[in-house]
């Protein structure tokens, strides 16, 4: 059996610091019952000393928890802040004050100004402090990644003698490596007496991309517990992301010796919960929740995702809850992925339809970033309006604008198979189209409807045109047409409504 690794969430504490990320308390609430549909094994809640807000924050999250995770408490290594956190904490079932103090000389010389005994002294008291409200306390040794490896070594042994249940060890900046980070993580193990008796954490972050792979070489060398965030939220770049560190574990755990408990099919739900509530958007590259984690748009990819799902994905979108592999059509991808997705709306093609369609596809992709089924269903009975059309548009020119008059060129192909080019003009560009066509085809009718709508969202949307038009003996034919182009879908749809009007005659 694997070793179990702890989830220590810092969402609500630390990734609320990330600039424009703060929330109240109701909106932590939903956060938390989210962690804990998710199974985290630790909630830290806040920092309740930093404001009154904060303090309630934790008091309620406190109650709401119960005895399903522990709940924790940030502290400075001072009297003051732990008597506030053990007051904050008083209704948790599993309480747990969390304090600390900087260990780096740069910390030590800059930030406290303390001498490195002043330093070791204030840790065990922070301790010892805390252990007067709490069994459970977790120590951090701030800046951990930059300090003097023996000097760490002296800290840690002085908190877990003065009763630490957690050893915190953070690449506060995330200057390290991950290899040396690791070898860290390996020298305390070989160095402290009793860490055997305790929990060494890790809490890593992202200032170069490497906040999950510091986490991991955590964890490979004795680390028991893994301190992240949804979504990778904290301080300045960010924490280890939860989503991916533990799916990490879960497809190298034997590799690790590890795995967790966490809840993944809840990883898309609490992403986009904690965007929401953060107004934080997430990238769409980004993996295991981004937008793209699962799409699939080059061609040779879709192929070898359509024949069998793990040729390139390692992760099946519905273990995080993201649903099911995409194939996003675009002038990138192949017939494979045209033929799956037209099968998937109902259309079965001949092969050499399906050539034809695909030829259409790909003028269509080259206009647009990416192909919708409502514009493959447009595409489908384009093609299909235009199959048995007596008059085909071939090409079509409008020269408008003020003080000019609206003039439009326009080129149909007639039933002998002849290119017919005319020229008209109107009060607009579209009652120019309809004069040039009705030249070349002279059917008497009245248009008693012109619409548009939007087939697809986005700028690049197709505009599908629906016209009705009245013939002389009082029939009413109606004409679609869609394009990326207005004039044209709206020449098209004129087109389609006379051409079923001349069939009728015939």
């Amino acid at each position: 059996m694997t070793r179990k690794i702890d989830i220590f969430d810092t969402t609500l504490r630390d990734g609320e610091q990330s600039p424009g990320a703060s929330m109240n308390t109701e909106e932590k609430l939903v956060i938390t019952r989210e962690l804990l549909r998710m199974n985290v094994d630790v909630i830290e809640a806040g920092f309740p000393i930093s404001s009154p807000g904060d303090f309630e924050s934790v008091r309620k999250i406190s109650q709401l928890v119960g005895y399903d995770a522990v709940v924790c408490a940030l502290t400075r290594a001072i009297e003051k802040d732990i008597l506030c956190a053990a007051d904050a904490l008083k209704f948790a079932k599993r309480p747990r004050i969390h304090t600390g103090i900087g260990v780096s000389e740069s910390h030590l010389r800059d930030k406290l100004r303390i001498t490195p005994d002043e330093c070791v002294k204030r840790a065990v008291e922070c301790v010892q402090c805390a252990k007067r409200y709490v069994d459970d306390v977790q120590f951090y040794a701030e800046d951990a990644g930059r300090s003097d490896y023996d000097f760490l070594v002296r800290v840690i042994q002085a908190v877990v003698d003065a009763g630490a249940t957690v050893v915190n060890i953070p690449d506060t900046t995330g200057y390290s490596l991950p290899e040396e980070f690791g070898r860290r993580i390996k020298y305390l193990v070989d160095n402290v007496r009793g860490i055997e008796d305790v929990t060494i954490a890790v809490h890593c972050h992202n200032d170069l991309g490497m906040a999950t792979a510091l986490a991991l070489a955590g964890v490979a060398n004795g680390a028991r517990q893994i301190e992240c965030t949804i979504n990778g939220l904290g301080e300045r770049a960010g924490n280890t992301a939860m989503e991916e560190v533990v799916m990490a574990i879960k497809m190298h755990g034997e590799e690790l010796d590890a795995h967790t408990e966490v809840n993944t099919r809840e990883f898309v739900k609490a992403s986009r919960l904690v965007s929401s509530i953060t107004g934080m958007n997430v990238q769409a590259n980004k993996s295991i929740v981004g937008a793209n984690a699962f799409a699939h748009s080059s061609g040779i990819h879709q192929d070898g995702v359509l024949k069998k799902r793990d040729t390139y994905e390692i992760i099946d979108p519905a273990d995080v809850g993201a649903g099911s592999s995409q194939i996003v059509l675009t002038a990138r991808s192949g017939h494979a992925a045209l033929k799956h997705r037209l099968e998937e709306l109902g259309y079965e093609f001949e092969p050499q339809k399906l050539d034809e369609i695909y030829e259409a596809f790909l003028n269509l992709a080259d206009k647009k970033k990416e192909v919708y089924d409502e514009d493959l269903e447009s595409l489908v009975n384009e093609r299909s309006r235009e199959a048995d059309a007596l008059y085909s548009l071939e090409s079509i020119q409008i020269s408008c604008g003020f003080p000019l008059k609206p003039t439009a060129t326009l080129t149909v192909r007639g039933p002998e198979g002849d290119p017919i080019t005319v020229c008209d003009w109107g009060t607009g560009p579209v009652d120019a189209v309809y004069k040039a066509v009705d030249q070349v085809i002279g059917c008497q009718n009245d248009l008693l409807e012109y619409s548009v709508q939007s087939v697809t969202r986005g700028i690049d949307a197709l505009g599908e045109v629906t016209v009705r038009v009245k013939a002389a003996n009082g029939d009413i034919y109606t004409g679609r047409g869609a394009d990326g182009d207005i004039i044209v879908s709206s020449t098209k749809a004129y087109l389609n409504a006379l051409n079923r009007l001349l069939s009728d005659k015939r």
